[in-house]
This record gives C-alpha cells, sequence and structure tokens, in this order.
C-alpha cells in the first residue's frame, strides 16, 4: 500500500508560494518575500542594540583634580588610570540615592515597547514594563552609533574620602554608561516556552526546564507502511560485473570515447576511449599484482585497500586507476589531495586512511610533484596520516601485462568494491563500503530511472570521486557505453557558463549539477547568448533535495527556457552515501503538468509534523518532490531520535532506503554500521515491520500523495533547540536573504549548534566582505537576528563575520562546517564581529532564589542546636601577660638589613644603639624645626629602607603619630602624586618627613602640574640631622593612646585610615612573637611594602620588639633582580621568610623555566621552614601549590609555603607560625555557597572549590561566624562574616567626619543573641567559615580551621544569589591561553567581565564566546559586557590583589582604552 498525507499539501506551481529557504552557495536577484516581509515591521526603527566598541585611536583622559586615591600600598605606576572620579560620584550619588530608583526612572521614561519591535523576544506573550528585563525602548540606532563624548566631566565639589564606597550601580555620564543603558533597554525577557515554577532547595539549583506547549501541532495521520519503487527490469545485455562491462566495451568500442577532459579554459584537452580505458587499466592492475613486490612477498593482495590521489582537473587518471583497483581486485578508496600539513578534516581523513590498513597512495606525476615536500624532498608526513607508499600510475611507469595474464572477473558478490569517505557533523570521516554487488545493482537501478542508451553523452560537473558524481560519470558511464564530459570545479571558478558551453556544443542529453552550477550560469549568461539547451533531456539537481534548490531551479528555467530548456527536463534527486540515490525525478512527458509543490507551516516542522500554512506566509516553507522510490527500492520514514519507530504519514523522520542499492558498512566501525546499515524498523507499540534491514540515509522528509518523495533536512545539519528542530540550511537561507550581498559571501556561511547550559544554542558565522564597514556589518547582523527570530522562532547564540578567506574549506571550496565549530570552541576563530545574544536564548536558568524572610537570629540558633551543630567560633592560644624580661635587648646586635637589587653588599644596616640614636636626633628636629606638639600627626614619605623605620620611632620619641606613605613615583607623578595629597589632607599632617631627593619632587615644576604645591605643610628632610639628642623620650601616659594611623586602600576602593594604640602595638607583636617564635637569635626575611597593614608591623616593629634579625628586601628591586629573594633567603639560610603575593606570582612567573640556573647558582632552600604570604583575602592555592611544586627542585618544602589573613580592622588574625598542624585543604561545592552554605565534597566533584586554611589563629585572638544581616552567630555549616575580638584590634577608623555610627558598627558591635553576647567584636568584612578538623592543636584541643571565602563588600548579588569574583574570574581566565588576568564587577544588575588579551590583537572576539559559555555553563550567570584590554590595565595592589572597583569606575568613565567591547544581548 502507498503511503499517502493530505491532498491539499500540493499546490499548483504558479501558486505564489513564499519559499524561504535560499542555495547556501548561491543566490543573487532573487527577491526573498519571506525575509522582507518579516523584516517589514521593523523599518521604521532601527534596532536599539549598543555597537560593539573598537579601540579608538585617541585616548580620552578625565581630570584627575579631585579624586579618592587608588591603593596608598599600590605598586602600579600608573594609578592615576585606577583613580575614582570622586566629584563626579559625589554629584551624582546626591542625585542618584540609589541604582534602582535610576532604573525605575529610566523604565517609567521609556517608550513603551510593541511586540513589532521585540525583536529577540520569544513569542507574542505580553509585555509588561514593569522590570528591568522587560524593557525595550524604540531607541533609534543613530542616536548611539557615534554617542557623544561626555566623559571629561568637570565639577567644582571636592573629594570626601570616607570608608564607605559609593553605592554600586550608580550611572556614570559616559559612552560606555550610554551603551549599557541601550543594552539594558534592548533585554526583553523571552516569553516562550512557559516556565513552571519550581521550588528551589536551598542545597540544589534545579534548571529550569522548558514544558510542552500544549498548542503544539502533533501527527494525526496512521502509520506509514513502507513504499516501494517499480520493480528492477531485467535486461538481456546488462553484464554481470562492472568490470567485464569495461571489457566488453574496451574490447569491442575500442575507438568510441568515454571520457573528456576539459584544460583550465574549458576548452576539451584529452578523450580517453573505452579501449584505452581498458589497456590502461589492465596494465595497472598487473603492476600492482606483480610489481610493487616480489614474487613471494608482494606489497598488494586482492582485498587490501589503496587510497586514489587525484586532483579534481585529472577524471582520466582517476578513472584508469579506479578500473585498475577494480581489476585488481583491490579496494579503492577515493580521497582529496592534501594541500598542506593541516588541512580542514585531514587529521580526520588520516584517521580512515589508518583504520582501512592502508600503505599505498596512487597518484599522478605532476601530482606528486605539488604535495609538500620536506628539506629533504621527501613528502611530508601529514597530520594524523599512516605512512605510505607513493605509487605514479603515468602510463610510461606500468608494465604491460603478458599475454597469457587475465584479471579474474567474476560475478559480482557482497565483496567490497570501494569504499567512499563521508564526513560525518562532528568533524569524524567514515568509509561507506560499498559491495560490487551494490555497485552494479545501483548503476542499473540509475540506468532504468535516468533512461540511459548506449552512446549518450552526459556533462559532469560534479566531483567524479564521490557520490552522484562518481555514480553517473564514472560507474553508470561505463555500464552504458556513455561519453562524459567532466568540468572541473577549476574552471567553473574562471568560466561558470563552460558546463552549458559543453551541453551546447556536444549535444549532451544528461547534465549533473548542484544549485551552485545553475546560479553561477545565470551570473554569467550575458556573456554569451547563443547556446542551447534542447538537447538537454534531464537536467540533474544532485542538491534538489535542499528545500532552498526549489527557487534556483525556478529561476535558471526562467532564464534558459527561450534556449530551449524544457521544464520537465528539470530532476531533482536526493542521495547520501550510506543509501546512494534515494530517489530521482524520471524525465517529464513533454507538455504533461509539473509535478506540485507543498507549502508547509515551519511552525509545524520544527516539531517534526507536516502542515499546510495557512497562517503566516512569512514562515511557509515551500518544497519540491525529489521524484519516486529507485526502481527496486523500497523507503519507509522513522523517528530520527529513539528507536527506528515508523512515522504517522503526515510526520517528518529519516527516510530510510532497502534495496540492493547501497553501503554495507562503515569500515571498521561495526557499532555504528549496525544502527545505520541494519535497521529494522518497528511500530508504535515496539514491534518490528518485516525482517528486511533498511539503510539510514540521513536525510529527513516524507512521502507525500502520488508516492513523490520530499525532503526537508539533513540529519547532519538539524538544530534540535529547546525541544523544536530547525534546520541549518533553513537559517542560512535567511541569513542570505537579508540584503547580504554587500556585508558577506554567499556561499561562506556555517550554522551550528554548541552545547551551553543543558540546551544547544545556534552559531551563525560568516564571511565578511573586505570593503564592509562596521555600521553596515553590524545592521547587517542585527537584522539576520530580527529575521531568524521572525522566520523560525528561535534565538540566535552567536553570530560572527570572520575575516575573508579564513573559514576553514573542503575541497571543493564549500565551508567545513565541523572544523568551524572546532576553532570556534577552541577560539581560535578570530572573528572581527560578533554578536552574543544569550539573554534572548538562554530561557532555562534557574529561578532567582528568594531569601525566606522573618527568620530571627535565635530561630537559627535554636535550629543549629537540633541539628548538632556547634556555633562556629574558634580562638588562638592564650597570650599570657608581657613580662618586662621580654624587652631586654642586646644593643649592639645587627637588628636590620637591607638588601638591594645589585647584591654586591647590603645597602645599610642597623644595631638598636644606632636605630635609638638616629631616633634620638629626629625627634630632635621635629621640636626644633618643625615645632610640633605631642599628639600632631607627621606624614613619613620614604622609599623601603631603614631610613623609614628610623623616622618612624623619631615620630614616637617625639610623641608625634607618624603615618606611612608610599612616595609617588617620579616617571608617573600625575598618577601617583594626588594619592598623597590625599593622606595629608585626611590625616591632617602637621609635617612631612622625607628626604631631600623627595622634597625636592614635591616642590617641583612637574609636581605643580598634579597638585597645588603651596599647600604642603612643613616638609623637613632627614638626610642631614643634627648631632643635637632629645633632652626628654616622650612616654604616652596610658598604653590607649595612639601610636601611630595605617592608611591603606581596600580592593573595593575605599581609603581606609585605623587608629593603632601603644596597647594594641605591644598585643601584636607579642601575638606574633609567640606564634612564630623569634627569638633574638633568628633572623627572618622580609620581602614586603612597608606602608600598611602587617608589611608594616613586620618591617618596622618587630624586630625591635623581639631582637631578631630582619633583612628587608624591598619589592621594586626584584624587578631589577628577579634572584634577589629567593637568594637571599639562600645565603643567609633563612628558616622564615614572608611575602606578598605578587612577589610570589613574579617568581613563579619570571623563574619558573630557570631552576636549572638557580641550581648552577647555588640557590637551595631547604633551610626554609616557613614561608608566609601575607594577604588580606582567600588563599591562592593554585598559586602556592605552583610555587612550591616549582622550587622542590631546590629544596623547598611542600609543607613550608602557608598564608596570612588580615583586615582593616585588625591587621593580623591568622598566621601560620612554626608550631601546630599543617594547613588544611577542603573541597567544597559551589552552588550550596552561593546560598551562604557549606557542603563539602570530595576531590574533582563536578562545581567544587578548592579552599585553603588561612594560617592558625593568632594568641589571644577570637573568632566568630556571624550572619552579617541579623548579626546572629551561625553554625559550622554556614558562610558568614567574620569577627574577630583580640587585644590587638584597631581602636577604630581615622576619619575627617568621625562617623561615630560607623565605628561603633565595625570595632565596637555585640551579637544579637547567644552566649558571646556581651563581647565586644570588630567586623572584618571578610566572609568565611570554621571548621573543626581531626588535627591536634598545641594546646591539645581538636583544632579548628578558619576559612577565608572572600570580602563582603565585593560579593555580587546576582539572581538573588552571592556570587565571589574571584570564582567567576578563576573560570574565565582558563577558558583561553591569551587571558593573562581578568576581572569582574556589576553595574545595574549586569555582569561585566575584563579580560586582559595577552596574545595577538585579532584574538580578541574569540574570548567573547568562550568568556560567555564558561560563565553560563558553571556559574548559571549571564554575562552583560566583555570587555577586552591589554595586559597591565586591571589594577593591582602590591599585595596582589585587583582592585575591581577602580577598573570599574575607570570602565564606566571610559578610561581603559579598551581593543574591544562586546555588549552581549
Amino acid at each position: 500500500m502507498l503511503c499517502r498525507t493530505d491532498e491539499a499539501l500540493l499546490k499548483p506551481p504558479l501558486l505564489a508560494c513564499f519559499a524561504v529557504r535560499y542555495c547556501n552557495f548561491h543566490f543573487a536577484d532573487i527577491h526573498t518575500e519571506a525575509v522582507q516581509a518579516a523584516l517589514a515591521k521593523h523599518k521604521e526603527q532601527k534596532m536599539a542594540l549598543p555597537m560593539p566598541t573598537k579601540r579608538r585611536s585617541t585616548f580620552v583622559q578625565s581630570p584627575a583634580d579631585a579624586c579618592t586615591p587608588p591603593d596608598t600600598s599600590s605598586a602600579s605606576e600608573d594609578e592615576g588610570s585606577l583613580r575614582r572620579q570622586a566629584a563626579l560620584s559625589a554629584a551624582l550619588h546626591q542625585s542618584l540615592q540609589n541604582a534602582e530608583s535610576w532604573i525605575n526612572r529610566s523604565i517609567q521614561g521609556s517608550s513603551t515597547s510593541s511586540s513589532a519591535s521585540s525583536t529577540l523576544s520569544h513569542g507574542e506573550g505580553k509585555g509588561t514594563s514593569g522590570s528591568l528585563a522587560d524593557v525595550f525602548a524604540n531607541t533609534r540606532i543613530e542616536n548611539f552609533s557615534v554617542p557623544p563624548d561626555v566623559t571629561a566631566t568637570t565639577s567644582s565639589s571636592s573629594a570626601r574620602p570616607a570608608p564607605k564606597s559609593f553605592p554600586p550601580g550608580v550611572p556614570v555620564s559616559s559612552r560606555v554608561s550610554t551603551k549599557i543603558q541601550q543594552l539594558l533597554n534592548t533585554l526583553k525577557r523571552p516569553k516562550r516556552p512557559p516556565l513552571k515554577e519550581f521550588f528551589v532547595d536551598d542545597f540544589e539549583e534545579i534548571v529550569e526546564v522548558p514544558q510542552p506547549d500544549p498548542n503544539q501541532p502533533k501527527p494525526e495521520g496512521r502509520q506509514m507502511t513502507p513504499v516501494k519503487g517499480e520493480p528492477l527490469g531485467v535486461v538481456c545485455n546488462w553484464p554481470p560485473a562492472l568490470e567485464a562491462a569495461l571489457q566488453r566495451w574496451g574490447t569491442t568500442q575500442a575507438k568510441c570515447p568515454c571520457l573528456t577532459a576539459l584544460d583550465v579554459t574549458g576548452k576539451p584537452v584529452y578523450t580517453l576511449t573505452y579501449g584505452k580505458l581498458w589497456s590502461r587499466s589492465l596494465k595497472l592492475a598487473y603492476t600492482l599484482l606483480n610489481k610493487l613486490g616480489t614474487k613471494n612477498e608482494p606489497v598488494l593482495k586482492p582485498g587490501d585497500r589503496v587510497a586514489l590521489v587525484y586532483p579534481n582537473n585529472d577524471p582520466v587518471m582517476f578513472m584508469v586507476a579506479f578500473y585498475g583497483c577494480l581489476l585488481a581486485e583491490v579496494i579503492p578508496v577515493p580521497i582529496e589531495v592534501p594541500l598542506t600539513r593541516k588541512d580542514a578534516g585531514g587529521q580526520q581523513i588520516g584517521f580512515l586512511l589508518g583504520s582501512c590498513g592502508i600503505a599505498l597512495a596512487l597518484t599522478t606525476e605532476v601530482c606528486l610533484k605539488g604535495l609538500p615536500k620536506t628539506q629533504n624532498g621527501e613528502i611530508v608526513q601529514f597530520k594524523g596520516w599512516p605512512r605510505l607508499k607513493w605509487v605514479v600510475t603515468d602510463s610510461k611507469y606500468l608494465s604491460k601485462s603478458p599475454k597469457d595474464w587475465q584479471p579474474n572477473i567474476s560475478a559480482a558478490g557482497t565483496e567490497p568494491a570501494y569504499i567512499e569517505y563521508k564526513t560525518s557533523k562532528e568533524g569524524s570521516v567514515m568509509g561507506v563500503t560499498v559491495s560490487r554487488v551494490a555497485m552494479l545493482s545501483h548503476c542499473q537501478a540509475l540506468s532504468q530511472a535516468c533512461n540511459y542508451s548506449e552512446g549518450e553523452t552526459i556533462v559532469n560537473v560534479l566531483d567524479f570521486k564521490k557520490d552522484a558524481g562518481l555514480w553517473h560519470g564514472i560507474l553508470t558511464n561505463v555500464m552504458n557505453k556513455l561519453h562524459t564530459i567532466s568540468v572541473p570545479y577549476s574552471v567553473m571558478k574562471t568560466c561558470p557558463l563552460s558546463w552549458v558551453q559543453r551541453v551546447h556544443a556536444h549535444k549532451a542529453k544528461v547534465a549533473l549539477v548542484k544549485c551552485r552550477d545553475l546560479h553561477w550560469a545565470m551570473m554569467a549568461h550575458r556573456d554569451q547568448r547563443d547556446v542551447s539547451l534542447s538537447s538537454l533531456r534531464m537536467l540533474i539537481v544532485t542538491d534538489g533535495a535542499n528545500p532552498w534548490s526549489v527557487s534556483s531551479c525556478d529561476a535558471f528555467l526562467s532564464l534558459f527556457q527561450s534556449h530551449g530548456l524544457k521544464p520537465e527536463a528539470i530532476c531533482p534527486c536526493a542521495t547520501s552515501p550510506e543509501a546512494m540515490t534515494i530517489a530521482i525525478r524520471r524525465p517529464g512527458v513533454p507538455g504533461a503538468p509539473l509535478p506540485g509543490r507543498a507549502i508547509l507551516s515551519m511552525n509545524g516542522l520544527s516539531f517534526g509534523v507536516i502542515r499546510v500554512n495557512t497562517e503566516d506566509k512569512n514562515s511557509a516553507l515551500t518544497v519540491q518532490d525529489v521524484g519516486h522510490v529507485m526502481p527496486g527500492g523500497m523507503m519507509c520514514i522513522v523517528k530520527p531520535d529513539g528507536p527506528p519507530q515508523l512515522c504517522k504519514t503526515d510526520e517528518i523522520g529519516e527516510i530510510c532506503v532497502s534495496s540492493r542499492v547501497g553501503g554495507m558498512m562503515y569500515y571498521g566501525l561495526a557499532g555504528v554500521t549496525k544502527n545505520t546499515f541494519e535497521v529494522i524498523p518497528v511500530n508504535s507499540a515496539g514491534s518490528p515491520v518485516g525482517d528486511v534491514p533498511f539503510v539510514r540515509s540521513g536525510l529527513l522528509g516524507f512521502v507525500g500523495p502520488g508516492s513523490l518523495v520530499f525532503v526537508v533536512g539533513k540529519m547532519d545539519g538539524l538544530l534540535t533547540v529547546s525541544g523544536r528542530r530547525h534546520n541549518a540550511d533553513d537559517i542560512v537561507a535567511t541569513g542570505l536573504a537579508v540584503e547580504s550581498i554587500k556585508t558577506v559571501y554567499r556561499g561562506r556561511i556555517a550554522v551550528f549548534s554548541v552545547s551551553v547550559f543543558y540546551d544547544e544554542r545556534i552559531v551563525v558565522v560568516a564571511e565578511q566582505r573586505p570593503d564592509a564597514s562596521e555600521e553596515d556589518s553590524f545592521q547587517w547582523m542585527s537584522r539576520v537576528l530580527q529575521a531568524i527570530d521572525s522566520i523560525h522562532q528561535v534565538g540566535v547564540y552567536c553570530l560572527a563575520l570572520v575575516p575573508a578567506n579564513t573559514l576553514p574549506k573542503t575541497p571543493l571550496g564549500g565551508i567545513h562546517i565541523s572544523q568551524t565549530k572546532q576553532h570556534f570552541l577552541e577560539g581560535s576563530l578570530h572573528p572581527c564581529n560578533i554578536l552574543m545574544c544569550p539573554h534572548t536564548c538562554v530561557t532555562n536558568l534557574p529561578k532567582p532564589r528568594q531569601k525566606q524572610p522573618g527568620v530571627g537570629p535565635a530561630s537559627v540558633m535554636v535550629g543549629n542546636l537540633v541539628a548538632g551543630k556547634r556555633i562556629a567560633q574558634a580562638s588562638g592560644r592564650d597570650l599570657g601577660q608581657i613580662e618586662d624580661n621580654d624587652l631586654v635587648k642586646k644593643v649592639n646586635q645587627y637588628l636590620l638589613q637591607l638588601e638591594n637589587g645589585k647584591r654586591i653588599y647590603p645597602t645599610a644596616e642597623s644595631t638598636c644603639l644606632q636605630l635609638h640614636k638616629k631616633a634620638e636626633r629626629i625627634a630632635s628636629i621635629l621640636c626644633d624645626k618643625g615645632h610640633l606638639n605631642a599628639g600632631d600627626n607627621v606624614v613619613l614619605l620614604y622609599p623601603p629602607g631603614i631610613e623609614l623605620i628610623t623616622a618612624f620611632y623619631g615620630c614616637l620619641y617625639a610623641g608625634c603619630i607618624p603615618v606611612t606613605v608610599r612616595p609617588p613615583h617620579a616617571q608617573s607623578l600625575t598618577a601617583t602624586l594626588p594619592t598623597v595629597r590625599m593622606i595629608v589632607e585626611v590625616s591632617k599632617a602637621a609635617c612631612i618627613l622625607t628626604t631631600q631627593t623627595l622634597m625636592r619632587l614635591l616642590k617641583s615644576r612637574e609636581a605643580a602640574a598634579a597638585v597645588d604645591v603651596k599647600t604642603w605643610p612643613t616638609i623637613i628632610d632627614t638626610d642631614d640631622l643634627p648631632r643635637k639628642r632629645l633632652s626628654q623620650v616622650y612616654k604616652p601616659p596610658t598604653p590607649e593612646m595612639l601610636a601611630y594611623l595605617d592608611f591603606s586602600v581596600s580592593t573595593t576602593g575605599m581609603l581606609t585610615g585605623v587608629k593603632m594604640s601603644h596597647a594594641a602595638v605591644s598585643g601584636l607583636c607579642r601575638a606574633i612573637k609567640l606564634q612564630c617564635e623569634l627569638y633574638s637569635s633568628r633572623q627572618i626575611a622580609i620581602c614586603l611594602d612597608p606602608y600598611c597593614g602587617l608589611g608594616f608591623v613586620l618591617w618596622c616593629l618587630c624586630s625591635v620588639y623581639s631582637g631578631h634579625q630582619s633583612i628587608l628586601i624591598p619589592p621594586m628591586e626584584l624587578e631589577s633582580n628577579l634572584f634577589l629573594w629567593l637568594s637571599t633567603v639562600s645565603q643567609y639560610k633563612i628558616r622564615d621568610t614572608f611575602c606578598s603575593y605578587s612577589v610570589m606570582e613574579l617568581c613563579t612567573k619570571g623563574l619558573g623555566n630557570q631552576v636549572e640556573m638557580l641550581k648552577a647558582r647555588g640557590i637551595n632552600l631547604s633551610c626554609v621552614r616557613t614561608c608566609v604570604v601575607v594577604a588580606e583575602e582567600r588563599p591562592r592555592v593554585s598559586l602556592t601549590h605552583s610555587f612550591s611544586k616549582l622550587f622542590k627542585d631546590i629544596g623547598l618544602s611542600s609543607r613550608a609555603v602557608s598564608t596570612t589573613f588580615g583586615s582593616r580592622v585588625n591587621v593580623a588574625i591568622c598566621l601560620q607560625g612554626t608550631s601546630g598542624p599543617d594547613p588544611t585543604t577542603v573541597y567544597v561545592d559551589l552552588k550550596s555557597l552561593r546560598h551562604d552554605r557549606v557542603r563539602l565534597v570530595e576531590r574533582g566533584a563536578p562545581q567544587s572549590l578548592l579552599l585553603s586554611e588561612s594560617g592558625k589563629i593568632l594568641p589571644g585572638v577570637k573568632v566568630v561566624i556571624v550572619n552579617p544581616e541579623t548579626k546572629g552567630p551561625l553554625g559550622d555549616s554556614h558562610l558568614g562574616e567574620i569577627w574577630v575580638n583580640s587585644p590587638h584590634t584597631a581602636s577604630g577608623y581615622y576619619t575627617i567626619y568621625d562617623n561615630e555610627t560607623l565605628q561603633a558598627d565595625h570595632f565596637n558591635t555585640r551579637l544579637s543573641f547567644g552566649d558571646a553576647a556581651q563581647t565586644l567584636w570588630a567586623r572584618t568584612g571578610y566572609l568565611g567559615f570554621v571548621r573543626r578538623t581531626e588535627l591536634t592543636a598545641a594546646s591539645g584541643e581538636r583544632h579548628d580551621a578558619l576559612y577565608v571565602v572572600g570580602a563582603l563588600d565585593e560579593t555580587l548579588e546576582l539572581r538573588g544569589l552571592r556570587y565571589h569574583p574571584i570564582d567567576i574570574e578563576t573560570s574565565v581566565s582558563r577558558t583561553h591561553r591569551s587571558i593573562a588576568e581578568c576581572a569582574v564587577f556589576t553595574w545595574t544588575n549586569l555582569l561585566v567581565v575584563v579580560v586582559e588579551l595577552c596574545g595577538c590583537e585579532q584574538e580578541a572576539l574569540d574570548l567573547v564566546p568562550l568568556v560567555t559559555n564558561v560563565v553560563l555553563e558553571e556559574h548559571y550567570l549571564i554575562v552583560g559586557v566583555v570587555v577586552v584590554v591589554d595586559p597591565g590595565v586591571i589594577p593591582i595592589n602590591s599585595r596582589g590583589e585587583k582592585q575591581r572597583m577602580h577598573l570599574r569606575d575607570s570602565f564606566l568613565a571610559d578610561q581603559l582604552d579598551p581593543i574591544y567591547v562586546a555588549y552581549n544581548m
């Protein structure tokens, strides 16, 4: 019984059908009505999307007058570029309290969005403008293509440094913020498909699963039955094997032409007769079997595989080689000529050759000479290829066979005849093995279907090595004694009309072409009008199975009908390597009506259902039939996924064919073979239908009325997005219909899908024309997005344009899709323009977390007790009393020794007595010259050295309060001097102590250009000190009196000065002495900046307190001598050394490949017991591990490296020390961490994060983990803020305004509930957790480990979850080898990722999709903006911490000079 569908599927051909598929290579002047209609909605307004920003030649600099400083401890020289625009922010801060009010105002002020303007929305849902995601302002593109430069703002408001940073999201009037506003206005929440509301468990985020649309079309027909083709006729003169046909014609019709080759101009150059073909094939067969090896050890045996490597312009030599192999009973494997070692897909071809066991390759002398050679003249070893012996098959190298030698020509059986290669969707190459009987039967079926008769001439424009070009032009040709004119691809490029001229000249009856050839002929038609195609009875369009071929065929017919082309001569056919020819339209009877066309709903097709299009003519698909099933064949349609269940009559499925005609297997791949070549269809109940095996063709289609076969796409081109199926060719066609001729090349578009975040995402890549402008390209890209969304109802994830001739090509000029996809995923595509649209495509993100209100701290505590969890708190050992004998020092012992980069000798050294005497002189000069009183603040402006220490103690002797400040850099005064100026003003310094050199610098003309030098306080240089001693050393009346001020800038950009009392200083030095066992006999090496935090304490205070010797190494000296720190440690056999992350990173990167040189210099680190990294952040486990691993070869113990933890309120909370257990590490679940919970997982678990303990808690220190909002204590399993109580906590902030509420909240705060509610705590501002380990502490109890996760102020609140920037940055940094550094921040709910590119600039745009993908996959976040900048742009302070807020302000003020800014839609 025949399979039938609704008769209404077919319409008269003259009906105005809207075909939305066009040839993906070729199409010029055909009016694409569907796409134009889809875009007509957007004609009045252009797409309101911000254009990507590329680097401009001018660099806009904003005034640096009133600014908060970057970091006083910053090691970078260009601090001006990092500075916050305080004046601008303050003005904006006055008018805009927070980001939300501004966003709400912008929403109310924006135009109401209409459904027509929503080019990227999913569906026709009702839009509301109540939330940010629903904003879609009708902004014209002209408004922002060249935005005004408003970065140079002027404001009279002065900078008011305060420890509190400005609220996130304050809009800054700039080019960047304008674009971000446009981006926000384009974001529209996708409304299709409807998403079910999920309850999100705290521990488990659930990916949103799109529910089936209840209105989606479903198949309603009955189950189809297989359709049979006409019986294969029995013709008396058909030979028993193809070789027998060759023998027959070669001996009886020797002079008949068999094959004519053309030269490069398209003129016939050589005709191979059947006699010549027979004799030369015979010689080759004899040579292969008898002349390549010895008689006892032949190189080839019957059944061996041989590679045929022949160029596309030499069909004669290929035909001889092919038939020579058949006669020798060896199996030919035709492949393309390798051009370079890195041909697209070349490695996979090598895999095929290896799996086929090929050791011999046949080629021509000319081709062999053209292959790439080594310097020795040998053919290069192609990547992935086995070693091959090359055999030249030119006649002069062949041996004539003896008269008594005859090839063995037996009747065709199931033994392999040849192997045709096929590239799969993933890029792997498989060999489809065709048996001798299948080859013969296929020739018979083609002969019957095409009604070939002896002596006919056919013109073949196809590749003669495979597919229809091989089947018609090489095989069926010989069976029927046809004459083939072979037109190579190279001729078509220079003379597109050559095949038409050959048909005219030879009065050819049949022509084998692709739509591309029809298109080229139409383009070149004006060159020659006197051609006639009246001889053609069949114009076989071999890619006529592609639905977009309808338009090519119609256009060609309308143009060439006046040249004698008969409408019934156009015969589309459908082929695949596995099933060979599936169906072909038979030549029609003159005057008979042409077959009808099916006009299908594209929405129905996406659900795999056949529906006549009645609604929207723009989303209709017109398809032509490809004729009937081949003679002797049987066809059925099965579901493309899952078991081969027969489809219903109105359902699209994969076409399967059963006949003797078709491949028998994929060579060497038994498993895949079974699933493709041995398919038994089943019914809806799962029972087999018959026992005849079918072959999957890889084509999607259906059988229409009259048993006509319709093809709607290929399995390889299938893109399944959110459960709906789309065809890559459709999307190509839609893109080409959007005025593409000015922007991209027609034949160079690749469409594929990539798997990102649990679904397939569509990527479109096209080659851009060199003369296309940025604006034209952007316009085309945005219109393509609109068209694809309107017609296919699917969003494009990424649209990229690459420079001309850069996409990987197939041998015949098409785009190598799988290789393009591989380049895209590897980040080696190098686009010149890119648009990412994750906001519209990604509809399956988990629901944002809703925080549960009303759970008080007491309830949390009771819950923890019920669950058996202890309150998260820990403490160091008892500090004990400070005894006087601790303070007795050996006055003549050297306390301090300063090293320099030249390492000739120590630059300076000082004993305790020398230090005391110098300090007395400085105190004297302060009183005499400075006229200072006790309690006055003095700024110390010195380079790292002993002078800084003497000046510090001089201030203490005089009763003044020292403030250490990093000196300005002479080469970048405009950047670094304002920071000094600000600290001088904020600290109300009465005097500046410095060196003569720096004093001249402060008063120089260059300094005057940066700041007002007339308002400096008294400046005293201490280079030439008087002999006068101080009459009396000042002693503070109480230990709570102020000792010094510690100024620093946090990573969130807050300048804070904290007050350190004498009691706190003594307590801190005592705690460090106990923890590190610092006795007077010890030596320690310090490679830290001495201006703030623990670096200052170790540099200036600890030696004097404990009496040990400190070897001081300024980190800046490492720039001139990388070996300085390690060689000093080795030379003095130092047991304890302190450094910063920046020093460790410098050594890891700079000395990583010089370990052998370190050994040669005699550097040995086996003496090191502790190497402590001083930091105020989460331990960088990867860096410390790398450092340990790298230098273990020079003796560094893997247990030596540890970290400290401190904050502004308490500079030293944890420090590993010499005793106690080693630092512990744990793996925690990242998803739980975002919910402020801690869940331990095993190493290697997905979404796991490795955390290391931040050293042991110092003596006298207590910590508790607290909920930062409720101020209630938390249990072990929760992430919370670390609060600290210790004798050495700072007294408070030192500010101009003396904000008491902030001081009380940060320094003297109480828990809202619990046993420790009466204790006064200081808030560190860092999130962490405490975990009780199995290890034993020095006290004998189980050790409590403190893990720091990140700064509370830096966390990003996105989708109701808490993200730590470092986690996102770690993911981004490993996506591409050219990412040197990365930083993230948010602005108005958009995630901004800044990456430093250390490669060439053409790699900049490769990073955009990689960054977007990895953040989506690993963190469930959509990146709003990707900024690619030069190395060194991301500001990093001397502690190695990223200054993200400065980066954010520089970005919004448009001061980064980015290489590229991509605004993801």
